[in-house]
């Protein structure tokens, strides 16, 4: 047993010694989980987005209540507004002051419309009241309150075709508003609706809780993938190796002891990554369940297996780097651990089922409450990982050379 437990000391010191192990397994790890988390680390709370739009009410009866310029007026400002400080409004209302000039006011705005500084400009043209007025008065099917509006939007930004979508459905309500001011409603038109969610929790997913158990496996996944067939390699082609073998060490004490030491270096990744989460972005879940701990057992072995697959293809450290490398980004950004993966070509979806990290991912998530379904039945979460670590010990097995050729 103290054979064992001295190889297992003797990699985790060397893999903790080399600067090139404390980045790639330590802090590229924590540096992504940082950026990631502050850049989208909105997504998924409510007042997340809010976009910068102008209105420009050019009618000159703004100081008479219940006129429909004012209506709209009074509309765009209340969705400027928030009744907390903890989220931001849907937009951020620019208007001109009390006595300013409209038109330089209008030009002002639309250059700040094309430089990308505002989403959209809503301009309410002078005689607007009166001609909703004359609209009124004709037949129903030729009303259109909003024909007099001016909403002016860039090409260039993307906000912008988003701000105008939700700036045309809040026009197509105050047109039902006006409709029903004049008594020209008929509730027997329209066409009833009701809304159903489908697949959504009563609460939103902070996005640092759906993207941390990905930065674990991520931590994982490179650790496995580059410092287990470094490791191997390195060791064999310096003649390290070779001087275990000298002792009454076997190959499969020496296995492991490995083994026992890569273990222990997940348990420090992911401890740190943890506790990151937890204490400095907040995240709320847990991974004391049985399912999780398992599941995260199963990751580590997984992608320990693989680096020895990879191992025993490459012939020197340096060809096995480069096999790593190779294997490393497909693997992680063909799993959904950044992005969904839904709708990719169907060459590229036979990747995505042929990986390992995508089934352990949604496996890992689903455990930890961030994710209610799986796209695939829950058995195969378990089968394919044993598999790829069945094969990986065959291929190890038969072709993994522990010495150097003399």
């Amino acid at each position: 047993m103290k054979d064992i437990l001295f190889v297992a000391r003797a990699h985790l010191a060397t893999a903790l010694r080399e600067r090139e192990t404390l980045f790639w397994f330590l802090i590229f790890p924590v540096f992504l989980l940082t950026v990631l988390t502050l850049i989208f680390g909105q997504i998924g709370n409510e007042g997340e987005i809010s976009f910068d739009i102008t209105l420009i009410n050019q009618e000159r009866s703004t100081s008479a209540e219940g006129t429909f310029s004012s209506m709209i007026e009074v509309v765009f400002f209340e969705m400027s507004q928030t009744g907390d400080d903890t989220t931001e409004p849907l937009f951020s209302l620019h208007t001109s002051e009390e006595h300013a000039d409209l038109e330089v006011f209008l030009e002002s705005e639309l250059t700040e419309l094309r430089q990308g500084h505002r989403a959209a400009v809503l301009v309410i043209p002078d005689g607007f009241d009166d001609a909703v007025m004359t609209a009124l008065a004709q037949a129903p099917a030729e009303i259109d309150a909003g024909s007099g509006l001016q909403l002016f939007m860039s090409d260039s930004n993307v906000a912008s075709e988003y701000a105008s979508q939700i700036i045309q459905q809040v026009l197509t309500e105050i047109d039902l508003r006006i409709l029903i001011q004049s008594g020209q409603f008929d509730p027997n038109r329209a066409v009833a609706s009701e809304a159903h969610w489908i697949g959504r929790q009563d609460e939103e997913t902070p996005y640092v809780n759906f993207l941390l158990p990905g930065i674990i496996l991520m931590g994982f996944f490179v650790n496995g993938l580059f410092g287990v067939p470094g490791t191997i390699l390195f060791n064999r082609d310096r003649k390290v190796l070779r001087r275990y073998w000298v002792t009454p060490l076997s190959v499969m004490r020496y296995l492991a002891g490995f083994g026992l030491g890569h273990l222990t270096l997940c348990v420090v990744q992911f401890a740190l990554l943890y506790l990151l989460g937890v204490y400095v972005f907040g995240a709320t879940i847990s991974f004391a369940s049985l399912e999780s701990v398992a599941l995260l057992v199963l990751a580590a072995t997984t992608f320990m297996a693989f680096g020895f697959l990879i191992a025993s293809l490459a012939r020197t450290a340096n060809g096995g780097m480069a096999t790593a490398n190779i294997l490393n980004m497909p693997m992680m950004f063909l799993s959904g651990m950044f992005f969904p993966t839904s709708g990719l070509p169907a060459v590229i979806m036979v990747i995505v089922y042929l990986n390992p990290v995508t089934y352990l991912l949604e496996g890992l998530r689903r455990s930890v409450g961030v994710q209610n379904s799986t796209l695939m039945p829950p058995i195969w979460i378990i089968i394919v990982p044993l598999l790829w670590i069945l094969l990986s010990s065959l291929v190890t097995s038969r072709r993994l050379k522990w010495d150097v050729e003399r």
